[in-house]
């Protein structure tokens, strides 16, 4: 597949050096050798503050923007930080986008949230759903937050002819992921908590909630390739869908990974813990029609990737 889309583009990356935005930046890199990516780092750019932003415009004179810098954590976080969440969320992305629209960027990518789909929204989730209700009251500042961004994309194209794009990814996983278990999500924390505990030979792990709930999840070098996908070939504001369109209980997640990690102990469920939403699964056939994108990797295969980086890599990884 050509991507003469990215050469001779400048593309400011937010979030560039995070998780999943380190994969992006590898693979836009791997479509083109004449793309230029400019990742405006933390200590450097405050995305709160509109003079860091125009700053970083004047500096990256950037062709594209992929916005994927987000405040954001697992169930726990969000639940200990709903203002920091909506208000870092939503301002960042509001002024990003009017600094985008001025600067004259030709093209800004939005990724959203599964969190901002209404609490009892029919599986799968369709986009047409998005505004069919409140989202589940744990994750809701952020998901309106994001969701917020929606509007402003739909609200830009209608009155400036402003291009942006909305997409929705589900859970993502893969090497690099956050393993702290104070912010990170499932998975990882799951793959953490199973490795210890055999090294240490404990009998049981502990996991939140029931175990009853489903979700979805994507591996992160799929989520790479679609959001690059849809900046190369979408140009509406509707919300896409970026998932696998498979759906497993934690239950079952969680012993999927206990297998995987050679962990032969018990789970013992704290259901003093929130379950979340209780069903997450995407209808992820809009990325299909409208830009020709599908998940590729197997879930089992994602998860040995994942488990083999964090037992190379886990004496790198130090908690601030």
């Amino acid at each position: 597949m050509s991507h003469e889309y990215w050469d001779d583009k400048t593309v400011m990356v937010t979030g560039g050096a995070g998780f999943l935005g380190s994969h992006l930046v590898e693979e836009l890199e791997s479509r083109s050798e004449d793309v230029e990516v400019f990742v405006p780092r933390s200590d450097e750019y405050d995305l709160r503050e509109r003079a860091d932003i125009r700053r970083a415009f004047r500096t990256a004179g950037a062709d594209v923007v992929l916005h994927l810098a987000a405040t954001v954590g697992g169930i726990g976080a969000n639940r200990e930080n709903p203002g920091r969440y909506f208000y870092d969320n939503a301002i960042m992305g509001i002024e990003l986008m009017e600094m985008a629209k001025q600067f004259n960027v030709e093209k800004f990518t939005i990724l959203g949230t599964i969190c901002s789909y209404p609490e009892n929204t029919p599986v799968p989730f369709q986009e047409e759903d998005l505004f069919d209700g409140y989202p589940e009251p744990t994750n809701a500042p952020y998901g309106i937050a994001k969701k917020a961004l929606l509007t402003q994309s739909k609200a830009y194209r209608k009155q400036y002819d402003f291009d942006s794009i909305y997409l929705m990814p589900v859970n993502l996983y893969g090497p690099r992921d956050d393993f702290d278990l104070e912010t990170s999500h499932v998975i990882p924390a799951i793959i953490r908590k199973c490795v210890e505990a055999r090294e240490r030979g404990d009998d049981a792990i502990t996991a939140w909630g029931t175990g009853e709930p489903t979700r979805e999840f994507l591996y992160v070098e799929d989520a790479a390739d679609g959001i690059l996908d849809a900046t190369e070939r979408y140009n509406r504001s509707e919300p896409v869908n970026l998932g696998s369109g498979t759906e497993i209980s934690i239950r079952d997640l969680i012993e999927t990974i206990a297998a995987v990690t050679d962990f032969d102990g018990d789970v013992e469920w704290d259901t003093s813990k929130p379950d979340g939403q209780m069903r997450r699964q995407l209808d992820v056939s809009r990325a299909k029609e409208y830009f020709d994108w599908e998940a590729a990797t197997e879930f089992e295969d994602g998860l040995r990737k994942t488990v083999k980086w964090y037992e190379a890599h886990r004496d790198e990884i130090v908690e601030e």
